[in-house]
């Protein structure tokens, strides 16, 4: 008989360590226990489908449990997990059943930062943190008819949104702390973005502080805030989310600075036998030379093949992350990589930093404007970090600086790179070049 493999979520890695480790050692008894309705469905594009950009919420499934079932692995919903035996090895669900394991993969994700405030548990007041909040919220829309929706929060999933409902006619307020959206951004940059947003009738309130929810009518809800207060027909709690490692403290397993679980580099726990993947653990950060925690689909699905490998006997590590993230908002492209200015001080670094403006063609062909930052360390000369925002081209372009920051590229050595030119996509100088270039002679 096969060693049991239990896997407690069936997100992306969830589901990529257990089609890995089962394709590695076919002898593998593996089990998903997932809590939700759905496994093996992308996170990330829910806004899109809430907006009606994608009709069809199975369209954002990779693979059914039946898809599972016809490759050995077993898929079991509305499992939820509430308590572990780490010295008999036995995990308890809510529902009475038990299941043993002898390797345990803990992939439960996140869970959405809730204000504290009145009003969060009414009707029509939402987080979106996984496909069933999606269903949930498309319905609430549709049937009520919606026409606005107050957004608390101005990161990525709430300038996703309202570009999303936008596209499905619905308005929409955001209510932010900061002074401009997505703060992690300079501020040349993220007003790009503010201007983007107010073209497109989306109303910004900045410095706002939410404080409660109230119930105007049947139909109508208010967020109460030190900036007034705003009415819509539905509520989107996007604050943020937070390792979701409530299991894992239980068991003693290490967690790491930043909150969520602590691994190697091949995605082991402190506890013999026991992994981590996806959402819920950390990263190491190859340019802070730190563990972070950044939750996005992409890391989460190569954490879960790196474990499924390691699992099935075939060992492989997961050498980090650079930190590379993007988002489209309407007619711009937003994209980051490596460390900002504070990350790099915190890091040890001497940050210098410069935004360069131009195009994303040859300029006798027109002006397709991007705003390029990037940040170096002024004793070595190396690459920190990168920030965009333009009408196109922007994410190619990040892409290629987070090639440069695995690399460990300086500048000069950026200023040269052999890219590929033609006058519809750049000028004979990239903007990268004349970023790199810049940035080097104020050194």
């Amino acid at each position: 008989m096969g060693k049991n493999l239990v896997i407690i979520g069936g997100g992306a890695g969830g589901a990529s360590t257990a089609a890995e480790a089962k394709r590695n050692d076919s002898s593998l008894n593996v089990t998903i226990l997932q809590k939700g309705k759905f496994v093996s469905y992308a996170s990330c594009p829910t806004p899109y489908y809430i907006g009606d950009l994608i009709k069809d919420h199975t369209k954002l499934v990779a693979r059914t449990p039946e898809r599972f079932s016809r490759d050995g692995i077993d898929v079991q919903l509305d499992a939820e997990v509430i308590n572990i035996d780490s010295t008999k090895n036995v995990l308890d669900l809510k529902d009475g059943r038990h299941f043993q394991y002898d390797i345990l993969v803990m992939a439960t994700g996140t869970s959405a930062i809730l204000p504290q405030m009145t009003g969060i548990d009414l009707p029509g007041v939402y987080a979106l943190r996984n496909l069933e909040d999606a269903i949930h919220i498309k319905s609430w829309l549709r049937k009520r008819n919606a026409k606005r929706v107050v957004i608390v929060g101005g990161g990525f999933i709430g300038l996703e949104m309202s570009e999303a409902l936008h596209a499905a006619g619905i308005s929409t307020t955001i209510i932010h702390k900061d002074a401009l959206p997505a703060n992690r951004w300079d501020a040349a940059l993220s007003s790009l973005m503010l201007e983007e947003l107010q073209t497109h009738g989306v109303q910004f309130v900045a410095h706002a502080s939410a404080q409660a929810i109230e119930k105007r009518t049947e139909q109508n809800l208010r967020v109460i805030t030190d900036k007034g207060a705003f009415e819509g027909d539905m509520v989107l709690l996007a604050i943020g989310v937070r390792p979701d490692v409530q299991l894992a403290k239980s068991i003693d397993l290490k967690i790491g600075k930043t909150g969520a679980i602590a691994v190697n580099f091949a995605q082991q726990t402190s506890l013999p036998d026991v992994y981590a993947v996806g959402d819920c653990c950390e990263a190491f950060h190859k340019v802070s030379k730190s563990w972070v925690n950044i939750p996005l689909g992409d890391i989460a699905n190569k954490q879960g093949r790196v474990a499924g490998r390691n699992i099935g006997g075939k060992p492989l590590t997961f050498e980090g992350v650079v930190g590379a993230q993007s988002f489209r908002l309407f007619n711009l492209e937003c994209a980051a990589t490596g460390l900002s200015e504070k990350e790099a001080l915190y890091a040890g670094y001497t940050p210098v930093s410069n935004i360069t403006w131009g195009s994303a063609m040859a300029p006798a062909l027109g002006m397709r404007k991007i705003g390029l930052k990037l940040t170096a360390d002024k004793s070595s000369g190396k690459l920190l970090g990168a920030q965009a925002v333009g009408v196109a081209d922007v994410v190619g372009r990040i892409n290629t600086l987070s090639v440069a920051l695995w690399a460990g590229m300086t500048l000069d050595e950026i200023s040269y790179l052999d890219l590929a030119y033609a006058p519809p996509f750049s000028a004979a100088w990239d903007i990268i070049h004349n970023a790199a270039q810049a940035l080097r002679r104020t050194m």
